[in-house]
């Protein structure tokens, strides 16, 4: 019997979003299975996924308005861990996320990093609005829709702070915005405003309102505000933000080229309009004034509302069971050099002509050095090479003495040499480069698609002899 035929493994995933306004956990288990048959190479693939906990929907902990409290998020995680009764040493995969305007917080690197080191084997740490997007988009249903229709579907993810939004058709991610719309920008305290986000410190400017903190309540300028987030919102679908409006914008415009043809909303102001969480609750801010405004926009009647599998906890789910993929069993690596994190991609096409692939390497990793290391500190990065030509014997031979001298050019060449292949050559690619240099670290898996501004993380080699990846864009907002 072929040694790869009976190979299954269960494997415990963590999902951690810590968001504006509220701090989530999951816990997964994946199951993992050999899915080609006795004669092929293996074929390890993810067969089942299944949320095993939950935690409940907890207040994020603040020090103060600009810094998060790192010891008591810890605390929280550790809590729901003893619930499940799972030690941080069985978590093999998943994410910590920090969303929203919580990315924004002076120490909000620094609790994203020490939670991903305290909290698991191989968590992996994100942040930035485009991730978030594409993560909540995954966890409430949108990017399934996408690949069961041929419909274009836009996601709107609401929290506290922000509005991230993920366009994708037939599975495929048309593009992503984030604006600067969510239930906390305006909190109130004994019925006088209490904080006031500074975007919604600029529009009140640009409308020339007397709404200033300390100031009563004033409904009918905070539901003006709302209409107009509600308004902005639906311009952002159609690309067509006024100039006005990018007072609400974080980051770039809208970048999707297809007309959208429905939309989802996810988030904490989703569940304003849908109340799933029977422990959700009306907090003091803009929250349901705003859920109230999106449900009566006609501009957002244009689109027909699909509704999501999850609301609050999109973000979470995405993060705890979205976001890892598993290489191919037909790898090469030293276990002692793994996990990394964090490391940059460069990609080298070879375009299918291996003469011409080979003559792009030794440009390629000079290119990557003055792009990702260009202070010569040592920064590692990984090579993805792709659109291989058919190789043999002699090829293989060529391809992985081309590398070891392409490298040398590295400042440190004691690194590991982190290769992604599209196609299944990893192990004779990596196994011959080896052969070539016993004292090079090599860490070549394939079957994971990566592209240029990519971060990549690898776990720890798995009974089925594979790793589990996360691909990722990192981005802390200033």
């Amino acid at each position: 019997m072929n040694h790869y035929e009976m190979l299954k493994e269960d494997i415990i995933s963590a999902g951690i979003d810590i968001g504006t306004s509220t701090t989530k956990i999951v816990l997964s288990k994946f199951s993992l299975m050999n899915m080609a048959g006795g004669t092929h190479l293996p074929r390890i693939e993810i067969i089942d996924k299944e949320v095993i906990h939950r935690s409940p929907i907890y207040r994020t902990p603040l020090m103060s308005r600009s810094a998060i409290d790192i010891q008591a998020v810890e605390t929280l995680v550790k809590e729901e861990y003893k619930k499940a009764n799972i030690q941080p040493q069985d978590i093999k995969t998943g994410a910590v996320i920090i969303t929203g305007e919580t990315a924004t917080k002076k120490n909000a690197e620094e609790m994203i990093h020490h939670l991903s080191n305290h909290a698991g084997e191989f968590l992996v740490a994100t942040a930035g609005p485009d991730l978030e997007g594409i993560i909540a988009a995954k966890g409430s249903g949108a990017y399934q829709y996408s690949k069961n229709t041929n419909k274009t579907i836009a996601n709107i993810d609401i929290g506290g702070g922000t509005a991230n939004v993920a366009v994708y058709k037939m599975g495929r991610l048309c593009g992503t915005c984030t604006l600067h719309i969510g239930g906390r920008l305006i909190e109130f305290a004994e019925n006088k405003i209490q904080s006031i986000s500074p975007p919604i410190k600029k529009l009140i400017e640009q409308w020339q309102l007397s709404l200033t903190e300390g100031n009563r309540f004033a409904a009918k300028e905070l539901q003006a505000i709302t209409n107009y987030m509600a308004e902005v919102i639906a311009r952002m679908l159609k690309q067509a933000l006024k100039k006005e409006d990018e007072v609400l914008l974080l980051g770039h415009q809208p970048n999707w080229h297809e007309e959208i043809d429905v939309i989802m909303f996810s988030g904490g102001i989703s569940e304003c309009l849908y109340g799933y969480e029977q422990e959700a609750s009306d907090y003091d801010d803009i929250g349901m004034m705003l859920a109230s405004s999106l449900k009566k926009s006609n501009q957002l009647k244009e689109w027909p509302w699909i509704q999501p599998d999850e609301t609050v906890r999109a973000t979470v789910l995405g993060a705890g069971t979205q976001t890892t993929e598993i290489s191919g069993a037909t790898i090469q690596v030293e276990n002692k050099e793994l996990p990394v994190r964090n490391v940059p991609v460069y990609q080298i096409s070879f375009e299918y002509s291996f003469l011409k692939g080979i003559d792009k390497l030794k440009n390629g990793v000079k290119e990557a050095i003055e792009l990702h290391d260009s202070q010569y500190e040592g920064q590692n990065f990984a090579l993805c090479l792709t659109e291989f030509p058919y190789m043999g014997f002699r090829e293989i031979q060529q391809l992985a003495s081309s590398l070891l001298e392409a490298i040398r050019q590295k400042p440190k060449c004691n690194q590991p040499l982190i290769l992604v292949l599209e196609s299944d050559h990893a192990k004779v690619l990596g196994q011959t480069l080896a052969a070539q240099d016993s004292s090079q670290s090599v860490i070549c898996i394939d079957q994971i698609k990566v592209e240029h501004g990519d971060y990549l993380d690898i776990g720890t080699l798995l009974q089925t002899d594979v790793v589990p990846v996360v691909v990722k864009t990192l981005t802390f907002q200033k």
